[in-house]
């Protein structure tokens, strides 16, 4: 079976890269910038802004399953219009599509969301995101949209950095107390994103870990695991900064995790 990993090269792309191999799937993989570093994989230039050269590589992979794992931020030609270049062909060569999502899509005002609940963004990123998904379940009704939260993992996600740095004192900043979301590991991710690829699941689903923490309480749990000294962690506030975007989200995951067998873990256990 053939798959395109688009985004292959980030961090959550890298692990989707790697269960591909390891599942003995052909697999192709796009970057933006560098490719990955990960062997038993075709790697190919991609900017998600240019329809003719979305269509082009699809075309030439003609994959069986498409995950559009990219992440170009607050960048609405990537982010948004790139979402919908992918869609336009993966439905053009009648492939499975797989569109990762975010939390950032909500607003924060009833805290708790399911798969039902429909975006209300604060921020631009969650603006291009919600814009994203809005086309693909218009363009490929047989999609899957999958919201996931803050994700975590060997080290290497941009929250595990920062929490070494901090400990490290090599960087200035804080960890907010009240800035909450559902952590999920890379792997756990990964895997639950190629077992809803592999069946005949569509419309939107939540993958986030079943436990919600601040990113000062998982930047003490990082920093236990790690050996680090978490009392080096500064805690502040959100509220009251110019950073903009919701406070307090939780994805709740439960509808989704009923219908999958692998078990999204919650932080204290992959952490402890």
């Amino acid at each position: 079976m053939a798959v395109l990993i688009i985004g292959g090269s980030g961090f959550l792309g890298t692990e989707l890269v790697r269960q591909a191999v390891a599942a003995g799937y052909e697999t192709v993989a796009t970057f933006a910038s560098r490719p990955g570093g990960a062997s038993g994989v075709d790697w190919c230039p991609l900017d998600l802004r240019d329809p003719a050269r979305v269509a082009g590589v699809m075309a030439d992979v003609a994959p069986s399953v498409v995950v559009n794992a990219s992440s170009g931020g607050a960048d609405w030609a990537v982010t948004a219009d790139g979402a919908v270049h992918v869609a336009l062909a993966a439905a053009e060569q009648g492939c499975r599509l797989v569109h990762v999502s975010s939390d950032a899509v909500f607003s924060g005002a009833r805290v708790r969301y399911d798969e039902r609940c429909l975006p209300d963004p604060l921020t631009p990123y969650g603006a291009a995101k919600a814009a994203g998904e809005t086309a693909v379940r218009l363009l490929v009704p047989g999609a899957v949209v999958a919201r996931t939260s803050l994700i975590t993992g060997h080290g290497r996600s941009v929250h595990e950095r920062m929490v070494h740095a901090l400990a490290d004192g090599t960087r200035d900043g804080v960890l907010f107390t009240e800035d909450i979301r559902c952590p999920v590991h890379v792997e756990d991710l990964a895997a639950a994103l190629w077992e809803l690829a592999l069946s005949e699941a569509a419309g939107v689903f939540h993958l986030a870990g079943p436990d919600a923490l601040s990113r000062h309480e998982l930047g003490v749990l990082v920093a236990r695991r790690e050996a680090l000294d978490g009392t080096r962690l500064p805690a502040g506030r959100r509220a009251g900064t110019s950073l903009p975007g919701a406070l307090d989200v939780r994805l709740d995951s439960r509808a989704t995790q009923e219908r999958l067998r692998t078990r999204l873990r919650d932080a204290r256990e992959f952490l402890g």
